[in-house]
């Protein structure tokens, strides 16, 4: 089967069909370039989706994502994101090897398609050049004929009629003569141009069209089997990440079956357990006899009676007292009936300061004592850890600064070692406030776990604000931290606890002096200080001189108690004072 053959009297149909042709190409091209678009748009929305659910850092969800439910599906948002890059890579290899790869190959075909095309129409021109000549011809021959016809006709009327001369019958038969050769002239010419024709004739449909013909059927059957072709790629493409895919989803199965309901459950125990015990039963209370209530042996209230360790609320009170319970300051008081109790509960304010403070939005306390013990115990050792881990980056640090520092010693062209020591001190005094910091969280932490006295205790002993013997008020409310109505309250102790922590503080900045001025100075420029250790100056601004320039380019000047730094020497007019050896002005 071959076009040439059987559609060589087809030129226009197949120039028609082969335009269709790279038109379906072309739409195949558009449609795997939107598939592309969509592979891409499906990936950013499932990334967006995935990120758009993950736990922000440092909130609560990060917390929330210790139970394993929760792990489970950040390990599923983890997979999706995984899976969304699948579907770029689908994308990115469709655009390369199907969208980028046809639209070169369309190029390459229009241009195949309209050189045989225009052999084709060259063809048909040449024959139609023949065809017209020999038209021409016949023509010709044809009216040449006709002419030598009415020249013989009239050739013969005149040598028939007696009364026309010789003269004029030669004159007649050399006129038909010359009619009769024009014919015979033509003729020839027709003849010549009808071989003409019929040769190119046959070489037109045998030769011209079937070569021609046979190359747009090749090049359309190239054409057929591209798409082919890419219509497979297309599927390989995305049979090739289907592995990676199953393996997103396997992840995600393992991730439901590592799901522990048990582990949560316990997790819901550590995050919530306060540490205190369920109150005791409430004894009867006859309205005939005075009452006589005690409260039972596992009652949180009656803990201090017994001489039995302190449990604490907030990790302040001595003893978790109900609402509807009252201490007793004696022994021997009457106990009021429990309705005319339940109605000042029900009237009066509570007095428990973290629920004041809750109330009030106030920040919650450094030692975590608004918290039951259980849970302060376990912000504390996180506290703990924390400290501890910074201070072991501190003294990383200040041990690669040391390094740093030995070898500015054995080779001075890399740098002053002496440069460093400001550095090492700052780190050395850092290291020293986090382990005060540390310590102080460590006595806290052990006076929950009851390794310790009791803190408030303590803090009398460190700080010395308080006398047994001469304060003894301030002593009940530093050991009962009760109203004298029996209600809770940590006022007392809270102001207790800002001293202390006022004293140490302070306590650590004491042994800095500020260095002496040696003289004055007088700003020429205005400078804008914003490196670390520099100071802004405004020009003809006067202010204290407390370092000298060391050849280094800078002075250290003062403008208060609070602000020193240092700016360059060229900036400035320095006045030493007389212990100074006179005035030296640097400019």
């Amino acid at each position: 089967m071959s076009w040439g053959t059987e559609l060589w009297d087809q030129f226009d149909n197949l120039e028609k069909h082969t335009q269709w042709g790279i038109d379906i190409l072309e739409k195949y091209i558009k449609f795997v370039k939107e598939r592309t678009e969509i592979e891409l748009n499906y990936a950013k929305q499932l990334r967006n989706l995935s990120k758009k659910y993950q736990p922000k850092k440092n909130s609560k969800e990060e917390e929330e994502y210790r139970y394993t439910a929760c792990q489970a599906f950040l390990s599923t948002l983890n997979e999706m994101n995984d899976y969304a890059g699948q579907h770029e890579v689908i994308s990115e290899n469709m655009t390369s090897q199907i969208t980028v790869e046809l639209a070169r190959y369309v190029q390459e075909l229009k241009q195949e398609r309209k050189s045989h095309f225009h052999d084709g129409r060259k063809a048909q021109q040449q024959i139609e050049t023949c065809w017209k000549q020999l038209e021409s011809s016949k023509r010709r021959f044809e009216r040449d004929c006709r002419e030598a016809d009415r020249a013989q006709q009239y050739f013969e009327k005149m040598d028939a009629d007696i009364n026309v001369t010789k003269a004029d019958v030669e004159k007649a038969r050399q006129q038909a003569q010359i009619r009769h050769q024009m014919a015979d002239d033509s003729k020839a010419d027709y003849s010549s141009y009808l071989q003409k024709f019929n040769l190119e004739q046959h070489e037109y449909y045998h030769t011209h069209i079937p070569n021609i013909f046979q190359k747009i059927q090749e090049m359309e059957e190239r054409r057929i089997e591209r798409i082919g072709e890419s219509v497979k790629t297309y599927a390989e493409l995305d049979r090739q990440v289907i592995p990676i895919i199953g393996k997103c989803l396997d992840g995600i199965v393992k991730a439901a079956e590592s799901v522990d309901p048990k582990n949560d459950s316990q997790l819901v125990v550590e995050a919530y357990k306060s540490g205190f015990e369920p109150p005791g039963d409430i004894e009867f209370e006859d309205y005939t006899q005075p009452m006589k209530r005690t409260v039972s042996d596992n009652s949180l209230s009656n803990s201090r009676g017994d001489g039995k360790p302190e449990l604490k609320f907030g990790g302040k009170s001595k003893g978790k007292l109900w609402p509807f319970i009252k201490k007793n300051k004696s022994p021997k008081q009457q106990k009021e009936p429990l309705s005319h109790r339940f109605n000042e509960f029900m009237t009066s304010k509570p007095k428990i300061h973290c629920f004041r403070s809750l109330k009030r939005g106030g920040a919650t306390p450094e030692d975590f004592s608004n918290l039951p013990p259980e849970q302060r115990r376990k912000k504390l050792q996180q506290k703990v850890d924390e400290l501890n881990k910074e201070i072991q980056k501190e003294m990383d640090q200040r041990d690669a600064i040391t390094k740093m520092k030995d070898v500015y010693l054995k080779n001075p062209q890399m740098g002053d070692p002496a440069s460093l020591d400001h550095k090492l001190a700052e780190v050395s005094q850092n290291i020293e406030k986090l382990r005060l910091e540390a310590q102080k969280f460590e006595a806290w932490l052990a006076e929950v776990e009851g390794r310790l006295p009791a803190r408030g205790e303590q803090s009398r002993r460190q700080s010395g604000l308080y006398d047994t013997q001469s304060a003894p008020a301030v002593n009940n409310c530093a050991q009962d931290r009760e109203s004298p109505d029996g209600s809770y309250t940590e006022e007392q102790s809270q102001e207790s606890e800002v001293k202390v922590l006022a004293t140490d503080f302070d306590d650590e900045f004491d042994d800095e002096e500020p260095l002496p001025a040696i003289g004055t100075c007088k700003a020429l420029y205005t400078f804008e200080g914003q490196n670390e250790g520099t100071i802004s100056v405004v020009e003809g601004e006067t202010l204290y001189v407390i370092e000298e320039d060391k050849g280094d380019g800078w002075t250290r000047i003062r403008r208060n108690e609070d602000e020193e730094g240092y700016v360059p020497t060229s900036y400035v007019e320095v006045y030493l004072d007389k212990n100074a050896k006179g005035a030296k002005t640097y400019i």
